[in-house]
């Protein structure tokens, strides 16, 4: 059932290496390439507002809209890297909600409320897309402009797409728990498949970077 499916991952490769080759994809740090300090929206303090965790205003403390340079990896204090440490990002995510979190602002301005419900659903994604390594690989992928759609067929085939179908059908009549587990247990292969797949992309990163340094050892 796999191979069909693996070749749609397998076509993200092909367009990697012939679209992207020398440019680096997974070793890049999220820190680099800082922006300015912004002016906060409360005060009019110029300045006051320091990129990166500058969620604060330092003047007048008030809660600052998110970052827009910022992308997930840089949120979570991550590299941008397929290798991601599980623990330290639950505990940067827990960190930043008793920063962040509309609880603590029920209080305030209801801009103030705004902001925190904003930055709350975009630490609840980043935390969730980096968690799982499907989707951490994924959004790697579509920091590099390599998006792969929802419902995008791109890369199947028909025999692939009617096993999706069969396995959606059972899973609509399935009557019992031993049902539900009998479907479970026959896509479960497939994840580790796809998990292993993301987990060679790092390799090719490698591959490309020791391409870049033969071309400019200097």
């Amino acid at each position: 059932m796999w191979s069909s499916g693996a070749r749609a991952l397998l076509c993200v490769w092909e367009v990697r290496l012939s679209g992207f080759l020398g440019r680096s994809l997974l070793s890049t740090n999220a820190a680099s390439g800082k922006s300015e300090a912004r002016q906060c929206w409360n005060c009019g303090s110029a300045g006051c507002v320091k990129s990166g965790d500058g969620f604060f205003c330092e003047h007048c403390r008030a809660l600052q809209p998110p970052d827009p340079t910022r992308d997930y990896f840089s949120l979570m204090n991550c590299q941008r890297s397929f290798k991601v440490d599980i623990v330290k990002l639950k505990h940067r995510y827990h960190q930043l909600q008793c920063l962040i979190h509309p609880d603590f602002f029920s209080q305030k301005s209801q801009t103030e409320k705004h902001l925190s419900q904003k930055h709350s659903a975009l630490l609840n994604d980043a935390y969730k897309t980096l968690q799982a390594p499907l989707s951490r690989g994924l959004y790697l992928l579509k920091l590099q402009g390599i998006e792969i759609p929802e419902g995008t067929v791109y890369g199947t085939d028909s025999q692939f797409l009617v096993e999706i179908m069969e396995i959606n059908e059972k899973l609509a009549h399935a009557q019992s728990e031993a049902a539900i587990e009998e479907i479970k247990s026959t896509v479960r292969g497939d994840f580790e498949k796809a998990k292993e797949i993301l987990t060679k992309m790092k390799y090719f990163s490698n591959i490309e970077e020791n391409i870049q340094l033969s071309k400019n050892p200097f």
